[in-house]
């Protein structure tokens, strides 16, 4: 017989695809001669016919939920959806603040002036911050703000 139907056969026993059905080469001679159902079964039983692994369940999960990054899905407009820019921001302008503070280079009502208006947006960047902070009289040298970077690195990488 042919090994077209050992295979649909086969197929229908263990419950899987034609195309996921491995024959054995030593084996197919024995395999060509399965006539009935119960030669197929037995060739199974022995290992002549075996059903390669399945894919895992967690792939096949996955598949079938998709991605679900549908419309029904977004809160927010696009541009909310980009990326956390302004948290990024602010944190490194809050850090320096705090830095400059236990420096001692700023007072409490200074670091508090100062907080709140990071926190309104004020600075566009570490920068433009610093270079309030010297206008106010506020003088923070390069090796400070070396220090500070480093301090950062060390604390939040």
């Amino acid at each position: 017989m042919s090994i077209k139907f050992t295979k649909k056969v086969a197929g229908e026993l263990l419950g899987r695809g034609e195309n996921a059905l491995t024959f054995k080469p030593t084996s197919m001679e024995e395999i060509k001669k399965a006539i009935t159902r119960d030669d197929v079964r037995k060739l199974v039983k022995d290992g002549a016919i075996f059903a390669q692994k399945p894919r895992s369940e967690l792939h096949k999960k996955r598949v079938k939920e998709g991605r679900k990054r549908g419309a029904g899905k977004r809160k927010g407009s696009a541009k909310a959806r980009q990326g956390r820019k302004w948290e990024k921001k602010v944190r490194s302008q809050r850090i320096l603040l705090k830095r400059l503070k236990l420096m001692g280079k700023v007072d409490n009502t200074t670091f508090k002036r100062y907080y709140l208006l990071v926190k309104g947006n004020a600075f566009p960047d570490k920068r433009s911050l610093l270079l309030h902070l010297s206008d106010d009289g506020i003088k923070v040298s390069d090796e400070e703000i070396k220090q500070v970077n480093e301090y950062v690195k060390s604390t939040y990488r």
